[in-house]
């Protein structure tokens, strides 16, 4: 039974998505929350990038001499690094699928802030792990597992943090105000990358051991206020009133949605590949500019941080484009332009110049990713029906996903010898960009579809209106 609400409607001339109850008295919609959802979403989406990023950046950096044996070649310990890295991509479907199932019977709110406690412990305890020089072979195994509780938190947060702001958008504007949930994740880029500069600008002694810590311990400030911002954030209306009202919370959300909407999942999927660009740039690329590029850490580090600071605000732009234009164009312009500029990454390394990489990545992260990144977080969540809208988003973004979470260890391994051994890391990219811009094209168009329409197929299948 569905709790009452006042109903509400938009008036004409106010701020986008203030509402104030209706004159007529009819109806029972609740009251819509968009910049408070928005920035819920960016507050979570920071603590989940910045806990992801400060674990790439050191995987890259410092967990081969931590977490392996000494004896372990410096080209193996890095691969396996990697793979740390990746374990946690596994997770985040299993995350997906469990609190998806959760977040579609009980509401987004609830399971929004169970993740962020997860991500946010997970990181200090990976901060306070002892080395493999002081335990042996437990302090990998513990390293696994905190990556693991990290995965399986982030399967959930930006499925869920997408459905929560999607549903208390206003109609024509759902795309600019779901962009920041990824608007975090370039927030979460900076700060660590912040952090990580002078972190590892300092003496290899003092790295190794006490200044790998600090930015894993520094993640319970963000965890802290983005909790607070969640617990003054409302259940969407969606859920109160035309899931829960409509008494259409099922069992297994899950089942649901491979039922009725087993190609949208799949569509998510492939499209979800796409985020080895992401992956390739900021971990493996940092890897190949500091080894084979011969770059200073920092240098890179900086120009990483100001590439992606920037896309906080071409992802707005983007989604506030997609809003007018169509989520598709955009998706494909990404795709397409990203496939033809990650040889042009590489061949930047390459060269040894640090204004020419510089000029490349803001080319690739600012421009053409930012039309992916800003975009997503509403296609995705407007392909699904609101009754199995997180756990299909969620399985499908999750699953897709694990493949760009092992793009870093597939590049390690894919790297020839030579001036141009990138080339088959840039070709695995760009297969993978091909295979999502096919999944886009199948794809229908959401963007000016009305929200109680979203997930036609669905919808069609059980006979709703």
């Amino acid at each position: 039974m569905s709790v009452p609400f006042p109903n509400t409607q938009h008036v004409p001339g106010s701020p986008h998505g203030s509402s104030t109850p209706a004159a007529d008295g009819a109806g029972t919609e609740a009251p819509r929350t968009p910049r408070k959802a928005a920035l819920a979403s960016f507050l979570g989406s920071t603590l989940e990038y910045y806990d992801f990023f400060i674990y790439g950046t050191a995987a890259a950096l410092v967990f081969p001499q931590l977490f392996f044996p000494t004896d372990t070649s410096p080209a193996v310990a890095t691969i396996a690094a990697f793979a740390t890295f990746g374990v946690a991509y596994i997770a985040r479907p299993l995350g997906g699928m469990v609190m998806g199932h959760f977040g579609d019977r009980i509401g987004r709110k609830n399971v929004l802030l169970f993740t962020l406690l997860l991500m946010g412990g997970a990181s200090l305890a990976i901060g306070l792990l002892p080395t493999y020089e002081q335990i042996g072979i437990w302090a990998t195994v513990l390293l696994v597992l905190g990556r693991l509780a990290q995965g399986f938190s982030a399967g959930a947060e930006s499925a869920g943090a997408s459905s929560l702001t999607i549903e208390h958008s206003p109609e024509g504007r759902r795309g600019f105000f779901t962009s920041f949930v990824m608007t975090g994740y370039a927030s979460g880029m900076v700060l660590s990358t912040l952090v990580f500069i002078p972190i590892a600008a300092l003496p290899e002694e003092d790295l190794m051991t006490w200044g790998w810590r600090i930015p894993f311990l520094l993640s319970v400030l963000v965890l802290a206020l983005a909790f607070w911002v969640r617990t003054k954030l409302d259940e969407t209306p969606v859920f109160k009133e035309e899931v829960a009202g409509n008494g259409e919370v099922k069992k297994l959300p899950a089942r649901e949605v491979l039922k009725y909407q087993g190609a949208d999942v799949l569509r998510v999927l492939l499209m979800s590949v796409f985020s080895v660009m992401q992956t390739i740039f900021t971990v493996f690329g940092l890897s190949y500019a500091t080894g084979q590029g011969g770059f200073e850490r920092t240098s890179i580090l900086t120009i990483n941080a100001v590439a992606i600071g920037l896309s906080m605000a071409a992802m707005p732009l983007a989604g506030m484009l997609s809003d007018r234009v169509g989520r598709r164009p955009l998706m494909l312009t990404a795709m397409l332009g990203c496939s033809g500029c990650i040889f042009l990454y590489f061949l930047a390394l390459g060269t040894g110049s640090i204004w020419f990489v510089f000029a490349v990545s803001v080319l690739f992260m600012t421009v053409l990713y930012s039309g992916f990144n800003g975009v997503w977080t509403s296609f995705f969540g407007e392909l699904f029906a609101a009754p199995v809208r997180y756990s299909g988003m969620a399985m499908g973004n999750q699953l897709g996903l694990v493949i760009a979470g092992f793009g870093p260890m597939i590049g390690g391994l894919l790297l020839a010898e030579g001036t141009f051994g990138w080339i088959p890391v840039a070709v695995f990219g760009c297969i993978c960009a091909l295979a999502a811009a096919g999944a886009v094209i199948s794809s229908r168009e959401t963007a000016h579809t009305p929200i109680s329409e979203l997930g036609e197929p669905y919808l069609r299948a059980v006979d709703r209106p």
